[in-house]
């Protein structure tokens, strides 16, 4: 670090979408106001390398074209600071982030409000793909002794030296001889067979970390289909309301509850429902069409403008109890009696964990439905860390106290979906997990898996952890064994987690080491995280 001046550039990295960016923008000015102070006790100023713009009413930068004049006006081999206090899209800072010369550093707040934590990791992820040296740090209000002590830290080295004792490389694990046969096995029966990812438009959001390499993809004898976002519009619209009808009836059978209303731009409507049934039947088709081992459709952007948003679509689809629907000729029940995996936000490293998962889950006579969630934010409670994992909406019914029956429909956030749809909240069910994540790191890829448990909170507690977030969407209460939260965040290398259950501790440990043998027999390099137990 420079001795003279003591200055740190700062830059904040926002959303596509102007109601969010102002919507979040005091959220974020509140963080870098507590930042600023951080930093000027340890005699450090900051100097903001953009300024807040009067007539988009927010300070963020919203667009890679925005972010790559600003990176011009940056001192290549200056200090920098990420600040993230809300979802972001990395690739407005990527461009600038891969030719800076002087240490960066990533910073989150601790805040469930607005998913900052969650645009870090994501970030982060992009950096570790892109080959980006990089330090993160993350507090609730940046008076704290670890944040304090790790600021300094990289104050005046340029480097922050977290704690990873908690991953171990596969190679240094004990491992079960059945499990890991079997993992062998699934892994040249997948690279023999071959399977196909059906992507419905790559780069979700700016993640440029959801993204594998075609080569490292081939080589686990995965191959993406490259389908279109216009298909899947145009293939909706051609679905019979008689279809859409069936389908809606069959979710309100299986004890659904919509809470729906007449406002279409506030409230969730019958005819939006209608609409996410008609894309369900689109997407299965579609599938079909290709021979989609699996699919991914994008969140949010392209669609969002003409249709309501996926996530109900992406939870049925996730889900093994789900409404029929029949092929093109009517002579088939398209995948009866199971899930059309679905990878959300086209994260195409949840959809290669996903197909490990449910050959695993299917081999050992397991739960097959998985599904990412947001690593939203955490508190302690009753002596454990539990974390909020989180999603828009796509989880499985099969997770959730109740099934389908503890299911709800509340309309997407107007702010982000001008044309509505409904989620697929519930509240995940106790029990053992499985918990993962592939990631690419020097053009190759590499999977971390350790074991939890949702636990069961109180329902106040359920409630105050959904208000404090997204009350809409789906949420999970994890446990990650033997993993602190300062470790996971430290080591994670995405917004998502990958997430599947098992009926109990003993097969949960089988799942691990079996999906841990075949993705290192897939050439993925694994680390197993925590511990087996609490």
């Amino acid at each position: 670090m420079p001795a003279q001046p003591k200055i740190v550039q700062l830059v904040a990295s926002g959303d596509l979408r102007l109601s969010a960016n102002q919507t979040c923008w005091p959220a974020q000015a509140a963080m870098e106001k507590a930042l600023a102070a951080a930093l000027k006790a340890e005699g450090w100023k900051i100097k903001r390398a953009h300024a807040l713009d009067p007539v988009k009413k927010h300070g963020f930068i919203d667009s890679q074209r925005m972010g790559i004049e600003v990176f011009r006006c940056i001192d290549p081999d200056a200090p920098l600071i990420v600040a993230e206090a809300v979802w972001q899209y990395s690739h407005h800072v990527l461009a600038g982030l891969t030719t800076h010369r002087g240490p960066i550093l990533t910073v989150a707040n601790w805040s469930g409000q607005w998913p900052g934590l969650v645009g870090m990791l994501n970030l982060n992820g992009s950096l570790t793909k892109a080959g980006v040296k990089y330090s993160t740090l993350w507090s609730e209000d940046f008076t704290d002794a670890f944040f304090k002590t790790k600021l300094k830290q990289w104050l005046k080295t340029g480097r922050i030296a977290h704690d990873l004792s908690h991953a171990r490389k596969l190679e240094k694990v004990k491992m079960p001889a059945k499990p890991t046969a079997l993992g062998k096995k699934l892994a040249a029966t997948l690279r023999a067979e071959k399977a196909i990812m059906g992507i419905f438009d790559e780069g979700c959001m700016g993640m440029f970390n959801a993204i594998i390499p075609d080569h490292a993809l081939h080589a686990c004898g995965v191959f993406k289909e490259r389908l279109s976002q216009s298909a899947l519009y145009h293939e909706t619209l051609q679905v019979s309301d008689a279809d859409a009808l069936a389908i809606h009836t069959w979710l309100e059978k299986k004890g659904m509850t919509f809470h729906l209303g007449r406002d279409h731009t506030t409230q969730l409507t019958r005819e939006q429902v209608r609409l996410q049934c008609k894309m369900y039947a689109a997407a299965l088709r579609i599938a079909d069409d290709f021979g989609c081992d699996s699919v991914g459709i994008q969140y949010q952007q392209g669609l969002k403008d003409l249709l309501p948003a996926s996530d109900l679509v992406e939870g049925m689809l996730n889900n093994a109890d789900r409404p029929p629907v029949k092929s093109r000729d009517g002579r088939r029940t398209l995948w009866a009696g199971q899930p059309l995996l679905h990878f959300n936000e086209v994260d195409e490293c949840a959809g290669l964990d996903g197909m490990l998962t449910q050959r695993v889950h299917r081999a050992l006579q397991q739960p097959v439905e998985n599904t990412l969630h947001d690593v939203r934010w955490g508190e302690a409670f009753g002596g454990d860390y539990v974390w909020v994992f989180l999603i828009s909406g796509a989880a499985p019914p099969a997770h959730f106290v109740g099934g389908w029956k503890g299911a709800e429909g509340f309309r997407q956030p107007a702010m982000y979906f001008p044309n509505g749809g409904s989620t697929l909240r519930g509240n995940s069910k106790p029990g053992e997990i499985i918990w993962s994540r592939i990631y690419v790191q020097n053009e190759s890829l590499h999977m971390d898996i350790g074991r939890g448990c949702v636990v069961e909170l109180p329902p106040e507690e359920t409630e105050r952890r959904w208000q404090l977030t997204t009350p809409q969407w789906p949420i999970m209460s994890a446990v990650t064994y033997g993993v602190s939260r300062d470790q996971f965040m430290a080591k994670h290398q995405a917004n998502h987690v990958q997430v599947a259950y098992a009926h109990d501790a003993k097969a949960a440990n089988d799942c691990l080491f079996a999906k841990a043998a075949m993705a290192r027999a897939l050439g993925i390099q694994v680390n197993v995280c925590g511990t087996l137990s609490r």
